[in-house]
């Protein structure tokens, strides 16, 4: 029988795509069971090793009296894109057309 929480359980959204070195700040909100529960998941998922050193240091931390800090759930722009980032469609500029051939302008085509 597999006691490994379900991906839609766990505290933090979109844990299985957040980059590594964003975890440390993702999970400074997380109390004792949070981060035990993303070390759970993540040795019967993923099992990767600096994953599991990264929880495994802050779940250490919280048993020896460190607080929770910051927001329990902390905004992912690396995956749901920020206000701040462009999307593709929505970038605008000159209309992006190749040269004619036989353009006296451009060298590398020949004239006709």
């Amino acid at each position: 029988m597999n006691d490994s929480p379900q991906h839609k359980e766990l505290p933090l959204p979109d844990y299985d795509h957040l980059p590594v070195g964003t975890l440390p700040t993702r999970i400074t909100g997380l109390d004792e069971a949070g981060v035990a529960q993303l070390l759970t998941y993540e040795k019967a998922h993923g099992n990767r090793l600096p994953i599991l050193q990264i929880l495994e240091r802050r779940l250490q931390d919280l048993q020896n009296g460190a607080e929770p800090s910051g927001t329990q759930v902390p905004p992912t722009p690396e995956i749901q894109g920020s206000p701040e980032t462009p999307q593709a469609s929505e970038v605008t500029g000159p209309p992006v057309n190749p040269p004619s051939h036989g353009d006296p302008t451009n060298p590398a085509q020949p004239r006709k």
